[in-house]
């Protein structure tokens, strides 16, 4: 009988054994915080996009007419009358004060020189005579600009027959994935 009550103790402790470890408040009791979750989908019913009042820089560019002043070109500037004139009385006036054989040499100098100054002379006119012109300019400039833009979606989904609603950075689409936790009541 001794045997008898082992072999029926033995089996009715593996018995129970497989019972308990089938149990669901088992397997709860031995996963951290007796929690146990799993990643599901649920369908979305509403996405609202949550919009936010925002100041953004545009660069733009203003472009205007400006009167500027410029060199002014004559036809005439190529003239040689100028310095001819100028030869012509640097000559004269050499000539004057020469005497002997440096009366030519003076007559020569006097020429060039006349030539020479006369002809700075209407380069300097030149130089100086400016006209107005008009020019275009532009300049860019930052504008600020008011604009609405999305900052994120308040989304509205159901899980086995519950409502439910979160906020989210993008649009999920027509579903959305869920982290389910199941713990036991006690």
């Amino acid at each position: 009988m001794n045997k008898l009550m082992t072999i029926s103790t033995l089996a009715l402790a593996i018995g129970l054994t497989g019972c308990v470890s089938a149990s669901p408040r088992w397997a709860d009791d031995h996963h951290p915080r007796g929690r146990y979750s799993f990643e599901d989908s649920a369908r979305v019913i509403k996405v609202k996009p949550l919009y936010e009042t925002v100041q953004v820089s545009v660069p733009e560019e203003r472009c205007w007419k400006e009167r500027r002043y410029h060199r002014s070109h004559f036809s005439d500037d190529e003239s040689y009358t100028a310095p001819l004139v100028g030869a012509i009385v640097g000559g004269v006036v050499g000539n004057q004060f020469g005497a002997g054989s440096g009366k030519t040499a003076m007559t020569v100098a006097g020429t060039l020189l006349g030539a020479s100054v006369a002809n700075d002379l209407r380069k300097g006119e030149r130089l100086a005579d400016y006209r107005p012109r008009r020019e275009r300019r532009c300049e860019v400039i930052d504008r600020v600009e008011t604009r609405e833009e999305i900052v994120g979606y308040r989304v509205k989904y159901r899980y086995k027959g519950q409502t439910f609603r979160t906020r989210m950075d993008h649009d999920p689409g027509k579903r959305i994935r869920v982290r389910v936790t199941v713990r036991p009541i006690e």
